[in-house]
């Protein structure tokens, strides 16, 4: 059977291959199709159901028979309250059978076509499962709402998995299915497929990106400097790319590094170890041109200087040339970048030569981290709370620039380790007991249960530690051979992997062990105030990293002849103009100019616009505290509550109920507090509540996520949360930030950007944003998918949609496209177009790498075409044109101008934009930054356009970027990064609040565990969010910020 699968799975790649598709990726980002999967939501459809063209059968096909034991339907039976609005445009019931998977959240039908005649087809579902049957069979296992009528047929009739021929008389067709056994009895035997897709857009999208069609001219001149170097001189000669395969394949990165730097391999390998480059793993390269495999038997024992054993501890290795682009040619690189090879293979290889080759050194010489380097004698430390060390270090990478030329980038790299400490003191770190004797008897009144405290101090248990003897000899525990010294109380020691007990007073903690676990909300406020620099500092930190890096002296380049200078790039940089702002109100007071101080005051100003309707049923409720910590008392509430509808009604908001209902929390549960409240509201004004607001004692994040929770999917209300501190000061300034979010969920817009005529947008234009988060490492967590919708003119406001998308999962899935964005559209059409399509939408994409372009089109822009198409049916020859752009922050170029370029910290300006010497040498993208740093080094925001098909003009669309960012409804800066992304963010961070899980699940769920890979992904499907109340439309407002 092993063999057979073999087979299948073969042919079923061969079928793809000829089929025109790609197929789907082993890494959960590639797949061209997102098909039905019980564990992940980029699923079209449930387990047990095909999907058709638009969510329903075609109008000629006959109704499937119904499954043994379903339950009867009308195919006029009315859909269920959460059907969705998609699913009530088909007029049939929800997609799947409840009977068949009662817990199952139905969710809309994702845009199918089951395609078959003489082929079975593939169909991914990812740990979903799906066979191949023959028609009389389907009829017992399909849905009664499903078809198996053809829909379109394959150009290529073989059918790669029933043999030589196809029956002709027996068509068959594959369906996910979960269980089930055919009428013989045989079982169904389940096989993960691919799916066969039939968007047109997919294979229509740019299998390149786009060239830079010209540079900016727009803005002051600047002249500032890059942290990135020039490589003046590069190898001339060709190398040579081999495989390694040590021990197995399987072995870990520590023994594969023992292996490599063993004083028999490099007696053994050709020219020695130092003729040698090796990225640690299963690749190296050399000078020479090996033909022949080489193998070696390292033997470990006589390695570290042991008596040889019965079992000897020995290891193979293998290295030969690689089987295919085994020549790496460096001239590959030059002749990409002067234009006339394209971004291939051969480009990669040579890149990633060259990126292994600058590692060497720094890797043998500091503790290496990908590309960054640590050093405990060069670098900067600060111990953090919890027994963790932060550290300062360098970080260094290659890549080809605009100007035809090769740079390095250089930057300041912070991580946390272990603080080298001893065992007792960590201890005492992590369970807040100050010796041992108080730790033993917590223990003991816990009755052996473990608490927190203790779970906390599990952490130590992956950790490797140094023993101190007597004589001033130390041990590695690790080893496998020990030092038996003399035992204390059992519960005070550490019990080793080996029979061996040492003390705990004499182990220290080894350096460099990575601290793996997220760090708390304390850890992480401290481990910001030390990464945090100011443009000078940061510039130190820089040369320090220089170095430790110490290209000069690096034997490696030295020997294969790379030379990089030392001295920064120097580029001609411009500052764009600022825009001006219309505020609310007439006459001059109406319009600032914030200049580049990137900053301006709500004093005396009005809202562009404030609330949709008046103000009337709303109330305000004062949040128990469970510490000790002051709370605020009832006439400060009073106060604030006062200042707070004054200061709405002088920025321009309409109150009618200037004495809300203030009321303490009245029961323990908060949902059952606000379940009251709401009632006691509405009972007041004979109305339901248009705004709850929450008085909190203390920053406590279950409680915020459970007022969010009951606020936004049990009623559907909007809600604004306030700290008890602030309110107790009742600052204006603090009003006046609350109250630009407090206005945006009513309805309102507090300034947009003033242009000439029709401004930006002189045809329907709509701006998406999108943006996919992922748990921490080690926390169990999905990934979210969050989509935002400009919703008015100015595209001032902005709604947002959000789904959980898998495990890890960064293309975004067409059901969650789908189930997002249509109802986004539609309400666009009908409020700010007059009901037709827009001419033009930004797509503004952010958290993909590089990699990932060409997906981001075939996949999500395939996807959002498709379904513009069906929305615009009566304008068959209309095509909405798309400008998509990815948006980055994390990345390490940073600006260093002086002079009059620099504000006072030493920062850029807002509006400062490069786009010459490190951006990509031939496709279109820039570095912008549009903010005034707060605090730090600011870190400009890298734009790169993947495809303009409205031929937007360089200047035109970067002074869009640039004054877009002066339009975030609940600041009165400049952001860094464009409102679209910077929506989907808080979007995304704000569907914690909906997922279908209580707090226990959540705290188990979220517990990090650092043996959890970041590839490991549940069996199970990521829960559905939990869907907002839709009363009163709350879902097409601001509720995330």
């Amino acid at each position: 059977m092993a063999g057979a699968g073999k087979k299948r799975g073969k042919a079923n790649r061969q079928h793809n291959q000829r089929s025109g598709n790609n197929g789907g990726s082993n890494d959960g980002h590639a797949n061209v199709f997102d098909g039905p999967s019980s564990d992940r939501p980029g699923s079209s459809a449930g387990p047990g159901q095909a999907s058709t063209s638009r969510g329903r059968p075609p109008s000629n096909a006959p109704p499937a028979p119904a499954p043994p034991n379903a339950p009867a339907q009308s195919s006029a039976q009315a859909p269920s309250a959460r059907t969705s609005s998609r699913q009530r445009s088909a007029g049939g019931p929800p997609l799947r059978d409840p009977a068949l998977d009662p817990a199952r959240p139905q969710r809309s039908q994702l845009n199918t076509r089951i395609e078959w005649g003489g082929n079975a087809f593939n169909y991914d579902s990812g740990d979903a499962h799906s066979t191949s049957l023959h028609i009389p069979h389907i009829s017992k296992l399909l849905p009664p709402y499903l078809s198996c009528t053809s829909l379109a047929t394959m150009s290529n009739p073989r059918d790669p998995f029933a043999g030589d021929k196809p029956d002709p008389s027996s068509e068959t067709i594959r369906i996910p299915i979960e269980h089930g056994t055919l009428p013989d009895g045989t079982p169904v035997q389940p096989e993960r497929q691919t799916i066969i897709d039939t968007n047109p857009y997919r294979e229509q999208m740019p299998q390149e990106l786009m060239r830079r069609p010209g540079y900016g001219k727009v803005g002051e001149k600047a002249r500032l400097r890059l942290n990135s170097h020039f490589i003046q001189g590069t190898p001339g000669k060709i190398f040579w790319q081999y495989d390694v395969q040590i021990g197995s394949g399987t072995e870990k990165r520590g023994l594969i590094k023992v292996v490599w730097n063993s004083r028999q391999l490099n007696d053994q390998i050709p020219g020695g170890r130092e003729d040698w480059i090796f990225d640690g793993n299963k690749l190296a390269w050399s000078g020479q041109n090996i033909q022949q495999e080489i193998r070696l038997l390292i033997d470990l024992d006589v390695e570290r200087g042991r008596p040889t054993r019965d079992k000897p501890d020995q290891v193979r290795v293998v290295i030969r040339q690689a089987k295919s682009r085994a020549k790496i040619d460096l001239n590959n690189i030059y002749e990409y970048l002067e234009g006339k090879a394209s971004f291939g293979p051969h480009v990669i290889d040579a890149i990633n030569f060259l990126d292994h080759l600058i590692r060497e050194w720094p890797s043998k010489k500091h503790y290496g981290m990908k590309r960054s380097y640590f050093s405990r004698d060069l670098g900067d430390k600060y111990l953090v709370s919890g027994g963790v060390e932060a550290m300062r270090g360098v970080y260094q990478s290659i890549r080809a620039a605009e100007g035809k030329r090769l740079v390095v980038n250089v930057d300041v790299s912070h991580t946390t380790f272990w603080a080298v400490s001893s065992f007792p003191s960590i201890i005492n770190q992590l369970s807040g007991h100050m010796d041992i004797d108080s730790l033993q008897t917590a223990w003991r009144d816990n009755n052996g249960k473990t608490n927190f405290k203790f779970d906390a101090m599990r952490r130590l248990r992956a950790n490797f530690f140094n023993v101190k003897h007597k004589n001033q000899r130390t041990t590695e525990l690790g080893e496998k051979e020990w030092k038996t010294i003399t035992k204390r109380d059992a519960e005070r020691n550490i019990i080793t992997k080996c029979p061996v007990v040492f003390p705990i007073d004499v182990c220290l903690i080894r350096p460099y062990q990575r601290y793996p676990y997220k760090l708390s909300e304390r850890q992480t406020a401290e481990m910001i105030k030390f990464a945090v620099q100011k443009p000078q500092s940061r510039l130190e930190g820089i040369n320090k990293g220089l170095d430790m890096l110490d290209w000069a002296q690096d034997p490696y380049l030295k020997k294969y002849g790379l030379k990089i200078n030392r001295e920064q790039i120097q580029t001609n940089a411009r500052i764009l103009p600022p825009p001006k702002l219309q505020f609310g109100g007439a006459g001059p007071g109406s319009i600032i100019e914030p200049g580049t101080s990137g900053r301006w005051d709500l004093r005396g100003k009005k809202f562009l616009t404030g609330n949709t309707a008046p103000l009337i049923s709303w109330g305000v409720m004062v949040v128990k505290s469970n510490s000790y910590q002051k709370t605020i008392q009832m006439p400060q509430v009073q106060a604030f509550v006062k200042s707070f509808v004054d200061g709405y009604r002088s920025h321009g908001g309409t109150v009618n109920t200037h004495q809300p209902l203030i009321q303490e929390q009245s029961h323990a549960d908060i949902a059952k507090a606000i379940e009251m409240f709401l009632t006691a509201i509405g009972n007041r004004h004979n109305m339901r509540p248009q705004m709850f607001m929450f008085i909190l004692p203390e920053k406590n994040t279950d409680m915020y996520l459970r007022i969010k929770k009951s606020a936004d999917c049990r009623w559907g209300v909007y809600s604004q949360c306030v700290q008890g501190l602030q309110a107790m000061k009742n600052a204006p300034q603090y009003i006046s930030n609350v109250l630009m979010k407090f206005n945006a969920k009513l309805g309102g817009t507090t300034n947009r950007i003033v242009t000439q005529g029709a401004g930006h947008f002189s045809r329907p234009t709509m701006i998406i944003g999108a943006d996919v988060s992922h748990a921490a490492p080690g926390v169990g967590a999905p990934s979210y998918a969050a989509m935002t919708v400009s919703m008015d003119k100015w595209a001032a406001r902005y709604a947002a949609g959000v789904q959980t998308n898998g495990y890890r999962v960064e293309m975004i899935s067409t059901r969650n496209l789908r189930d997002c964005l249509i109802p986004l559209f539609r309400h666009w059409m009908e409020n700010v177009s007059g009901g037709r399509l827009p001419d033009h939408v930004y797509y503004f994409r952010d958290g993909v790498s590089e990699g990932q372009f060409t997906e981001v089109l075939r996949c999500e822009v395939a996807d959002l075409k498709e379904i513009f198409k069906e929305l615009g049916e009566t304008r068959k020859d209309f095509e909405v044109k798309f400008t998509v752009v990815v948006a980055e922050k994390r990345h390490h170029i940073r600006f260093f101008p002086q002079g009059k370029w620099a504000d006072k910290t030493g920062n850029p300006l807002p509006g400062t934009i490069v786009d010459r010497d490190v951006t990509h040498p031939l496709e279109n993208d820039i570095y912008l930054c549009s903010h005034r740093a707060i605090q730090g080094t600011a870190r400009p925001t890298h734009y790169h356009m993947l495809m303009d098909e409205a031929n937007i003009a360089a200047d035109t669309f970067q002074k869009l970027l640039y004054e877009q960012c002066y339009q975030y409804i609940r600041s009165t800066t400049p952001v860094s990064l464009h409102p679209a992304v910077y929506y989907a963010h808080l979007a995304s961070n704000r569907a914690r609040s909906h997922e279908n899980i209580n707090e226990m699940e959540r705290k188990k769920r979220d517990h990090d565990d650092p043996s959890r890979s970041t590839s490991d992904r549940p069996r199970e499907e990521a829960k559905a969010l939990i869907e907002m109340n839709k009363t009163d439309r709350i879902q097409f407002g601001m509720w995330f910020v």
